[in-house]
């Protein structure tokens, strides 16, 4: 492509141009008390994505500041078209969030690449008109044709320029698009989205150009799902833009005010892609998928990611890729729906899809009349299928209606949420994130390491991969894995509480301080969420009383029996007399894990059968004696009535050290082996690194 201006491509640009400038924007510093801008060159670009909401880099926003200032609250200006003429307006706009958080403790040099996804979303302070950009609901990019645009200065005023260029690849495992060396990006276009022609729909944020030539680098807007969660569901910051944002399209769908284009006609107007089986039967038109978006947002957020996903297998036919961000929304779920397997319709498939969302679970009450609007405009919707098709979308509804009408009959245990809840009635049977840990062969202090979810008693054994590396020191696996973590906590974090942390892993690193790992806002993860050990993958061997020690002790009461010691002083215990013991026993250890006899008691315990375990990292003094331990751990087994409220519970024990209380400092560097036979581990070989 030479010019951008042939073909389909150039039309598309045409149509789009005006669209995409008028959401344009220019960063710079905030304006002084009459309104026009303050000294100093163009900071950058950046785009209206909702009604009050900028999206740019966080290196745009960061312009000029040291390397001690806190980005998250500065306040920016911002300068975009008003009317007609060349009219321009500026406000002033706060810094709400940067993407990734850790930028706010450490950013690069001056001239380096900021660390991805780099993004920041800015609020406005005052309430003004404006135009916004239509974001892809694709979870990954098309490598098609597509333009750039941003401020610059080449006739020595600033201004907002479009280029044309292709989408070549992805790059920081999908947090990043390649752009094409057709044209040159110029400093101050940093910030400004990339569109893509052949579908009308804004997919990155141009983030840096090469040193040498043409083009550069952009992130992916999807990267807009790694903002932080609320504090116990998937709503948040997110739910919050990407709702205004549908509600912005759609409201401009449906009125007739005015004749200019809105993105849903120029979307209408672009050439249909090929290979459509249907002549269009098969797709939804942008005016329906507008009117469906629309209508999803009037409904409160998923009660989970995995609630999404869940969905969108039934109505995609197969399992969805799990590696772009967890869908947060149900709009998300759409974007995972196209091109689906079988040459089934990506309308047959979304329609399908929105059934079953009409009839979900949500994180609040719905609004009055939202699932049915939903429902009516799908089965209207679902016109353009066959019959049959039609039917069971009417089938499928009315099943949906009676098992969610069984699930509103027995509420007791969802009365509750939080750590309180679970410390009455357990765990919920949901998802959770898992990391495994393998010592790297032969090399001290080198481990291999993946991170997945673990679908929960409704999929047993079902494991979706998140990420894994090789050879981490233990000393770094905490910034390692901060990223990992975080997706997976938000892929498996419902409504009702956060995920829990399961880590396997051989007894040797059951004294890991994994719950002191500071993963995301600066509090320490055992804090945040449930942590427990698993037995590695391969080291557990299944027996005869394994369940029904489970059993017995999950109905309670449980007993403590000191494992590792007796009146203070250190023991191995004897295989024969732990088989012996009664099944609703639970060993305690005081001793350090890595070493005698704590490690072969653990392993013996584990060959009879004991799935829930109590131990801790001893206190540094060795003369500390472990009697307080032992009776803060009997007092606990007493409270908790039955075993399975125990993990909810050693969080509230950590929560309360972490607030300085007197009374739960004998429970420091507490442990707790979570072996539930219902949630069983993969028994694959761990990755033993690079050869």
């Amino acid at each position: 492509m030479t010019d951008g201006r042939t073909g389909g491509s150039g039309r598309a640009y045409e149509l789009l141009e005006p669209l995409v400038l008028a959401a344009t924007v220019r960063v710079h510093e905030p304006p002084d008390g009459y309104g026009t801008p303050g000294p100093g060159a163009t900071w950058g670009s950046g785009f209206f994505i909702a009604p009050g909401w900028v999206l740019t880099c966080a290196h745009v926003v960061g312009e000029g500041g040291g390397a001690t200032m806190r980005i998250t609250g500065r306040e920016v200006g911002i300068t975009f078209p008003s009317g007609a003429g060349g009219a321009t307006c500026t406000v002033v706009g706060r810094v709400e969030r940067v993407l990734p958080e850790r930028l706010e403790e450490r950013r690069p040099a001056r001239g380096a690449l900021w660390d991805l996804p780099d993004l920041a979303l800015v609020k406005v302070l005052s309430p003004v008109s404006h135009a916004c950009v239509w974001l892809t609901d694709r979870s990954r990019p098309r490598f098609d044709e597509a333009a750039y645009f941003g401020c610059t200065e080449d006739l020595g005023t600033p201004e907002i320029t479009g280029r044309t260029t292709r989408l070549l690849g992805i790059a920081g495992n999908g947090a990043a698009i390649r752009l094409g060396d057709d044209d040159e990006i110029e400093p101050g276009m940093s910030g400004g989205p990339v569109v893509d022609l052949a579908r009308g729909e804004v997919v990155g944020v141009v983030k840096a150009r090469r040193h040498s030539g043409g083009g550069g680098l952009a992130v992916s807007v999807v990267q807009l799902r790694t903002l932080p969660a609320a504090e116990h569901g998937q709503g948040g910051l997110y739910h919050r833009v990407m709702q205004a944002h549908d509600r912005h399209h759609y409201d401009e769908h449906l009125s007739d005010l005015d004749t200019r284009r809105t993105w849903t006609d120029v979307q209408d107007e672009l050439a249909a892609p090929d290979g459509d089986p249907y002549g269009g039967r098969g797709r939804l038109a942008p005016g329906e998928r507008a009117t469906l978006f629309g209508l999803l947002a009037e409904l409160p957020p998923p009660g989970s990611s995995e609630a999404v996903r869940a969905l969108v297998e039934a109505a995609r036919g197969e399992e969805p890729d799990p590696h772009p961000p967890a869908p947060l929304s149900w709009r998300d779920g759409i974007g995972m729906l196209y091109d689906p397997p079988s040459g089934r319709g990506e309308a047959e498939a979304m329609l399908r899809y929105a059934t079953d969302v009409s009839v979900a679970d949500h994180r609040e009450p719905s609004p009055s009349g939202a699932d049915e609007d939903l429902w009516e405009w799908t089965r209207a919707a679902a016109v353009r299928l066959w019959r049959p098709q039609r039917r069971e979308l009417g089938e499928r509804r009315e099943r949906g209606l009676l098992d969610r009408a069984e699930r509103m009959r027995a509420p007791a245990g969802r009365v509750q949420r939080g750590p309180a809840a679970r410390q009455q009635s357990g765990l919920p049977a949901v998802a959770s994130a898992l990391l495994e840990l393998w010592a790297h062969a032969w090399e001290t202090d080198l481990y291999d390491w993946r991170v997945s979810v673990l679908a929960g008693p409704a999929h047993p054994g079902r494991l979706t991969p998140v990420d894994s590396g090789v050879r981490a020191l233990m000393r770094e696996l905490p910034e390692v894995l901060r990223a990992p973590l975080a997706e997976a906590f938000r892929r498996a974090d419902t409504d009702e509480a956060p995920a829990m942390l399961e880590v396997a892993v051989d007894p040797e690193l059951f004294g890991a301080a994994v719950d002191d790992w500071k993963l995301a806002d600066g509090l320490p993860v055992g804090v945040q969420r449930p942590v427990v050990f698993r037995w590695a993958a391969g080291s557990r061997p299944p027996t005869p009383a394994a369940a029904a020690r489970w059993a017995r002790v999950q109905a309670g009461p449980a007993l403590d029996e000191r494992a590792d010691c007796e009146r203070g002083r250190p023991r191995s215990p004897s295989p024969l007399w732990l088989a012996g013991l009664p099944d609703n026993t639970v060993p305690v250890h005081c001793r350090a894990p890595a070493r005698e006899p704590a490690l072969g008691s653990l392993h013996a315990v584990r060959d009879a059968g004991y799935g829930v375990v109590m131990l801790r990292r001893p206190p540094a003094d060795p003369a500390a004696p472990c009697a307080p331990y032992h009776r803060g751990q009997r007092e606990e087994l007493g409270d908790a009535l039955r075993g399975e409220a125990l993990p909810g519970r050693l969080q509230l024990l950590r929560r309360r050290m972490y607030e300085a209380d007197p009374d739960a400092y004998w429970a420091a560097g507490s442990g707790l082996v979570w072996e539930d036979p219902a949630r069983p581990l993969p028994d694959d070989e761990p990755l033993q690194g690079d050869l």
